[in-house]
């Protein structure tokens, strides 16, 4: 009878995080359905990259509800700086990031899909930069998806306008709960990205 009631508490344990994982996946949202503020250019959806393939079916910018919203927010506050925020990469199905890792297995830039993945498989992670209102290009010292010393935050030999830049994109993004990386400028976490399972949800490309 002991046996049977372990048993039992397992299956129901079990059930519980599985219906939790499903609930969270279910709250992947567009970014445009918070607000359509923001500039795109979905890397990954082109050949653009570091990987040299398109590995996106269309350019779509999901992420956790709260993510997005926590990023429409700060967007609203460079705006009123007279910036935007451009994104690179939102959510990234988990068989993207194996693709990434089977052509460029270095855990220092692609984080390992057979340890704990990335957050962005999480929706709770994105990659950008940020350009003026009407589009212009601000320099942030190195190419997205650029990977050596140029990419870490932690190094200041740049101009000043370069670090100016920089400092107004950290200060931002870090006042609305994001953290940054050291080896990248651009990627930024959300601060609650542990309580979200990883996921392999494909993204909702129209025929």
């Amino acid at each position: 009878m002991k046996y049977f009631k372990i048993l039992i508490f397992i299956s129901s344990f079990s059930l519980f995080f599985s219906s939790k994982a499903n609930a969270q996946s279910n709250t992947l949202i567009n970014i445009s359905e918070v607000t359509s503020d923001f500039a795109f250019e979905i890397r990954y959806a082109t050949a653009n990259n570091f990987i040299g393939e398109v590995l996106y079916d269309c350019a779509a910018c999901l992420l956790q509800k709260e993510v997005a919203e926590a990023l429409a927010e700060v967007n609203q506050y460079f705006c009123e700086k007279g910036y935007r925020i451009k994104l690179y990469d939102c959510y990234r199905p988990l068989d993207v990031q194996k693709k990434m890792w089977a052509k460029f297995p270095r855990p220092t830039y692609v984080a390992n899909p057979y340890g704990k993945g990335s957050i962005h498989n999480k929706g709770a992670a994105v990659d950008m930069t940020l350009e003026t209102l009407d589009g212009c290009f601000v320099d942030m010292g190195s190419d997205y998806d650029y990977f050596g010393r140029e990419a870490h935050i932690d190094n200041y030999n740049f101009s000043e306008e370069i670090l100016a830049n920089r400092k107004l994109l950290f200060e931002g993004m870090r006042k609305f709960g994001f953290k940054t990386i050291r080896t990248e400028w651009w990627h930024f976490s959300y601060k609650k990205n542990w309580s979200y399972p990883t996921l392999n949800t494909p993204l909702p490309c129209e025929d």
